[in-house]
């Protein structure tokens, strides 16, 4: 199974929304990632968001410059930005079935979600920026994964041809 981390893009501060939206910043670098993401091919038997509204607004982003539909986007507290690493994987192997699976979440969690799938036990410092894009290739019943890659928004800008 391919799994996809997504840190959602930059969002207002907590001052200026309390609900922490993305902010105009934040919307450009996803939509240039989920640009970047249909020109590399990638397509989502699932796509998974926070309840919160950057996540959510980041997967529908996501999901539309993909091809997923976005009403199927499944909005979990599992992947919320302190939710325990094992919950999380717990969750991603109900779904141990599908090919590709996109999660838009958070820091810290998304980093040590990572961690977990790649270090076999050892803590690695693992940051994925906002915008930014992982795929980790996790086979079922296996408790390692493979970085098949890592690109920063600044990279998906690239391909994204922006």
């Amino acid at each position: 199974m391919l799994i996809h981390l997504m840190q959602h893009g930059a969002c207002l501060s907590k001052e200026l929304n309390e609900q922490q939206p993305l902010s105009p910043v934040g919307r450009e670098q996803v939509e240039k990632s989920g640009r970047a993401a249909a020109r590399l091919g990638l397509r989502f038997d699932l796509v998974v968001a926070s309840p919160k509204d950057r996540s959510r607004e980041t997967a529908e982003i996501m999901a539309r410059q993909t091809g997923y539909p976005v009403d199927e986007i499944v909005v979990t507290d599992t992947v919320k930005a302190m939710t325990p690493t094992a919950e999380t994987l717990a969750f991603i192997n109900e779904y141990s079935e599908l090919k590709s699976i996109l999660i838009t979440g958070h820091l810290p969690s998304l980093g040590a979600l990572a961690s977990a799938m790649l270090a076999r036990g050892e803590v690695l410092d693992i940051a994925i920026e906002n915008g930014g894009l992982m795929q980790i290739c996790l086979e079922p019943g296996q408790t390692a994964g493979t970085l098949n890659w890592a690109l920063t928004p600044a990279q998906l800008g690239v391909i994204a041809g922006s």
